[in-house]
């Protein structure tokens, strides 16, 4: 396995949490990535993305500004509002929603008042009538506005420690204590701060949540329940970050493969082929209703022997003998490895794709990872487990029929194809080494075709089942023998 140098990084980034942007101190380590809250950082967005309304001095209490939002055609105006008259409060905005018009605007904050939406005044309006009258806007909304800083303490502020959920994150204070504006920060009390262990985690971008920007992170738990999104001040920074990362939760996995093998007991010979070989998170390409394409994460493990996928990471015995999908490695080739088409945030989508012949005829996946180095591991790591396992094996047989008779096909890594009558020691009827075969085919149906320039002609097999499994076990012999002789590296 390649070896990866642990990177130690800090920043101040910002953590979409309940739906808004909170600014938050971020520290990685060789093993974890710390949280913390910044003082005022439920109001992210002026601190990040440049001033309000164009100037710092637009966001002070008590300036009326105009803000001019335009809504896109589908999605709304991107904002949530409490108070009213019968609250005895203003119309406040209390949650701006991350990718909106809203906030792609830049020119509101939480805790703004609104004093009126088109013309229409709301400083006595009910909530309903506000409600009524944002709804009303149409696509072009100009809004009167106000920061009110006395009434921020009524819309609740998120908590890191409360309010991420992460199985295994450690939360380092059970809550806020101290007034936001009172001393410096060496002087605060204990701050709302949270560490997620990197062990097992995906790192990945532009895969669950639309990056237009290239400024977000995302990182998927080991269990795959929960994300965390991260937003970068700009692209150079978001990739510095990503790096760092990915890096870290790389350097980990000897650490995770001596664990899984320690847990399985994969040892010695009697482990049966389970030795896990290389285990890593990446994006499975998903078919949606209407033909429509998403990613989603996926954990893939390979054995001695077989491919696995899983929804999440199998920590227990239980778990690993219960993934999604098992591949034998025999039956499967890499079929696509290489750049796919642009992506924004990483300029071309790194794709492999794998087939794997089986009863229901070729499985195929199609994968996506994150860096060029990923590609090329698991470029390496699948041939070179395909050929492995075909040395392990050494021979795969099955019951067919030829010419309304039962007999027994076996494929030798070594020896080549013989063909033996039905019964228990039946005799030999054909047995050829690989360069005599001329030519094979199948009828995707259940019917395998070879032909070795002998006096009876082409063999029709009749395998009962689809022939893709032992065409595919047929093809992985050849590879694995051609690439031993040195004429395939």
């Amino acid at each position: 396995m390649a070896v990866w140098t642990r990177a130690g990084k800090a920043g101040l980034l910002e953590l979409l949490l309940r739906e808004r942007w909170v600014r938050v101190a971020a520290e990685l380590s060789g093993e974890a990535l710390s949280l913390t809250a910044e003082p005022g950082g439920g109001e992210a967005a002026a601190a990040l993305n440049g001033v309000v309304n164009g100037s710092a001095e637009a966001a002070a209490p008590g300036c009326v500004r105009r803000v001019r939002v335009v809504k896109a055609e589908a999605g709304g105006l991107g904002i949530s509002i409490k108070g009213g008259r019968e609250n005895r409060m203003p119309v406040l905005i209390s949650r701006i929603f991350p990718g909106l018009a809203a906030e792609r605007s830049g020119a509101l904050r939480l805790g703004d008042a609104i004093l009126a939406v088109n013309g229409v005044d709301l400083r006595d309006a009910t909530h309903d009538q506000a409600v009524q009258a944002l709804k009303r806007a149409g696509r072009e909304v100009i809004l009167e506005v106000k920061f009110m800083r006395e009434v921020t303490p009524y819309i609740k502020k998120p908590s890191l420690v409360s309010d991420l959920p992460w199985e295994g994150a450690a939360p380092q204070s059970p809550s806020l204590s101290g007034s936001e504006d009172s001393g410096s920060p060496q002087h605060q009390g204990p701050r709302d701060r949270k560490v997620i262990p990197l062990k097992m985690c995906f790192a990945a971008r532009n895969l669950s949540m639309p990056d237009l920007e290239n400024r977000l992170i995302e990182l998927h738990s080991p269990d795959s329940r929960n994300t965390l999104i991260l937003r970068c001040k700009d692209t150079a920074t978001a990739h510095s970050w990503f790096t760092a990362l990915h890096a870290n939760i790389a350097a980990l996995l000897p650490q995770v493969l001596a664990e899984l093998n320690a847990m399985l007991g994969t040892g010695g010979a009697a482990a049966g082929g389970r030795e896990v070989k290389h285990i890593a998170w990446l994006a499975e390409q998903a078919r949606l209703d209407g033909g429509r394409q998403q990613w989603r994460p996926v954990l893939m493990a390979v054995t001695e022997k077989d491919l696995l996928l899983y929804d999440g990471m199998p920590w227990t015995r239980d778990a690993w003998a219960s993934p999604c999908h098992s591949y034998p490695l025999v039956a499967t080739r890499l079929v696509h490895s290489g750049s796919g088409r642009r992506s924004p945030a990483l300029g071309s989508e790194l794709t492999f794709a794998t087939r794997t012949g089986s009863r229901q005829g070729v499985e195929m996946h199609v994968f996506r990872v994150e860096t060029h180095r990923d590609l090329s591991s698991w470029t390496r790591v699948l041939v070179q487990g395909c050929h492995a396992a075909a040395e392990l094996i050494k021979e795969v047989s099955v019951g067919c029929t030829l010419g309304g008779q039962e007999v027994q096909l076996s494929i030798h890594y070594e020896g080549g194809f013989t063909i033996c009558r039905g019964e228990p020691g039946g005799s030999v009827l054909f047995r050829y080494p690989y360069e005599r075969l001329k030519m094979s085919a199948d009828d995707g149906i259940r019917t395998l075709y070879l032909d070795f320039g002998g006096p009876e002609g082409e063999l029709a097999l009749d395998l009962h089942s689809c022939p893709k499994p032992i065409v595919f076990v047929l093809h992985t012999f050849l590879s694995a023998k051609v690439t031993r002789m040195g004429l395939l590296v």
